[in-house]
């Protein structure tokens, strides 16, 4: 069954493939633990994504923050040995029922990797349209060109590739190439956008324009970004989602989640504020 019967399906909308709860959470964890082999790296985490808005993840490295990145559209599943329990849901649907599809779930929701990474061979044009044709969609060459333009006047690079589709992606400044990866993810129109770290390997030009990418970003789409920037994180999302360890070989766990200015200004836990104010990670 495919990703799109299944959101019709009526025996997907019984119990435990109810619709969420909150009906403005197009992305919803419940109890969800990723392991890799018998160690889990994350554990019992559950929460709800608003729509059209972004979403940061912070904490210190190794607390499973792209780990349960990975879950949301399964790629997690591809590295030998990994596990996931418990459920992350789509629109209600549980992703991870063996009905559902997960080359379609990739489609639903795109990935943007912390290094870009343009296909080599291909052209900046065949880079945008590399997702289309990889679901073997035929686009008319004046509907393949709208398209293409669409896209990267999107995340504002047409204006600086215009001139030059013809010239392979790689040969892009790293932020030119990041963009270039996001215009990619969305010509195929996701519903999730998930980051991680993109501007990780960025100058400050680069950040900032990909920051701003990112803002107008979460007025279409649900955006989740793993970031170690604590100031990136309050100046693109709406709700901030703060991770940490107990320990040495502990697996990660969620300690606050909430509105970003207030979690910024006045933590709830005291963990979260330690954090913030530089006293660990």
């Amino acid at each position: 069954m495919t990703f799109e019967l299944a959101l019709r399906a009526p025996e997907l909308t019984g119990a435990g493939h109810g619709r969420d709860d909150t009906a403005n959470h197009r992305l919803a964890v419940v109890g969800l633990t990723a392991s890799y082999g018998r160690s889990p790296a994350i554990t019992e985490v559950s929460l709800s994504l608003e729509s059209r808005s972004v979403t940061a993840f912070i904490g210190p490295s190794g607390c499973g923050k792209s780990t349960l990145l990975r879950t949301f559209n399964r790629l997690h599943e591809v590295t030998p040995g990994a596990r996931v329990t418990g459920a992350v849901r789509l629109d209600g649907i549980d992703l991870y029922d063996p009905r559902v599809d997960p080359v379609t779930v990739r489609r639903r929701i795109g990935m943007v990797f912390q290094r870009p990474n343009p296909f080599p061979t291909l052209s900046i044009r065949d880079n945008v349209l590399a997702g289309i044709r990889l679901q073997y969609r035929r686009l008319r060459p004046s509907g393949a060109d709208e398209l293409v333009e669409a896209m990267l006047t999107a995340v504002g690079l047409w204006d600086e590739v215009k001139d030059c589709l013809g010239r392979p992606g790689i040969s892009l400044s790293g932020g030119q190439q990041q963009r270039l990866c996001i215009a990619r993810v969305i010509a195929v129109a996701p519903d999730v956008i998930l980051m991680d770290e993109p501007c990780s390997s960025l100058d400050p030009v680069s950040t900032a324009a990909i920051e701003e990418l990112m803002v107008n970003l979460g007025r279409d789409y649900t955006v989740v970004v793993v970031t170690h920037n604590l100031q990136q994180a309050a100046r693109v999302s709406r709700k901030t989602a703060f991770f940490t360890v107990a320990g040495a070989g502990e697996p990660g766990r969620l300690v606050e989640y909430g509105d970003t200015a207030g979690l910024f200004s006045a933590p709830s836990k005291a963990q979260t504020a330690d954090y913030l104010a530089g006293r660990f990670g």
